[in-house]
């Protein structure tokens, strides 16, 4: 990697409030990159706005829902690289308003691409997709030949949106590559019905989680400092134009059912008598999924940083500081898709 790659490189950051962007922020600010974000909603807790961050970019007010304002930011700060992480990302949301959830998702991808052909100059967009936008397949691990089948709103709209993400380079040679990962954990995720942080936060309280599947559903979780650094690594490998308009599944590539990655939680927080609660009600919701990242080590050279134990440590160690800090009535936030 070349050190300076991001010293004084203009970045487009959407949804620089999420789990994901916030670290992705933080990240390329301390490479030097001039970070521009997109905020629609203004969300105290965020590490954005908790952690300072906010005050070391500059934001545009807006949705992805408006071409205009995309088309103004990426022009009017003269913008080289995209990082478009912004989505409607919560399951349980998406099956009760699933036309918010195509708008946001789906319209929210052609606006952002569509703002960058028409003003032009952008060197590489990263499209974040899903390993949900593969849908419910037989064949497992997902690689990038799996036919993109999504059929729940969620998994529909990341189908869509990642063909479209192709087409756009098939169609007008824009520098699209498109990301496919599973479930991101760590730091700084307010969605306290996700697996892990909420495995935390009763733990810490002595109560035993509620899961809501039968606890066998397998899940592809990755560490969102992972996520970031790989982002990163493809957007620097987009300097190679035979990147364009692939796709790239991330993973560690470990196949963990729900109940067991609680209970490892459990016995790194040293409360393995806290038996979980099987609830067995998840609905519209695939059994099984995992990633084959082969693609990615061979092409693009890329590996994970971090094993299971070293990530969740660092994000028990994040919630145990935050939750010190804030009174229950803070932390309960929006509903979100844990299984």
């Amino acid at each position: 990697m070349v050190n300076n790659f991001w010293q004084d490189r203009s970045v487009f950051v959407t949804g620089c409030t999420g789990l994901l962007g916030s670290w992705m922020t933080q990240e390329l600010v301390s490479r030097g990159a001039n970070v521009v974000g997109l905020v629609r909603d203004w969300v105290p807790q965020s590490r954005l706005f908790s952690e300072g961050l906010s005050q070391k970019i500059t934001t545009v007010y807006g949705c992805l829902e408006d071409l205009s304002v995309l088309e103004r930011a990426i022009n009017e700060h003269e913008i080289d690289t995209v990082f478009h992480l912004a989505a409607q990302t919560i399951v349980g949301v998406a099956n009760r308003e699933p036309l918010g959830t195509f708008e946001a998702n789906i319209k929210g991808t052609w606006n952002l691409l569509e703002a960058c052909r028409r003003v032009g100059g952008v060197s590489r967009i990263v499209v974040a997709s899903s390993d949900k936008a593969y849908g419910d397949q037989e064949e497992l691990p997902y690689d990038e030949t799996t036919p993109l089948q999504g059929e729940h709103p969620y998994d529909v709209s990341k189908s869509c949106a990642d063909l479209i993400s192709r087409t756009y380079y098939v169609s007008y040679g824009l520098p699209v590559c498109v990301t496919r990962c599973g479930n991101f954990y760590g730091g700084g995720d307010l969605n306290f019905n996700r697996i892990v942080p909420d495995t935390i936060r009763s733990t810490l309280r002595d109560k035993p989680v509620q899961i809501r599947s039968d606890g066998t559903f397998i899940r592809d979780y990755f560490y969102v400092k992972d996520g970031v650094l790989a982002y990163l690594h493809l957007a620097e490998q987009m300097e190679r134009k035979e990147v364009w308009g692939e796709a790239f599944n991330f993973s560690n590539e470990l196949q963990i059912p729900v109940i067991d990655l609680v209970r490892k939680i459990l016995k790194l927080m040293g409360k393995p008598h806290l038996e979980p609660i099987i609830l067995n009600q998840a609905k519209n919701e695939i059994k099984h999924q995992y990633l084959s990242a082969e693609k990615a080590r061979k092409l693009l050279n890329w590996s994970p940083k971090y094993t299971l134990d070293e990530a969740l440590l660092e994000t028990i160690d994040w919630y145990s500081h935050f939750l010190e800090e804030k009174t229950p009535s803070i932390v309960t936030v929006s509903e979100s898709g844990q299984l």
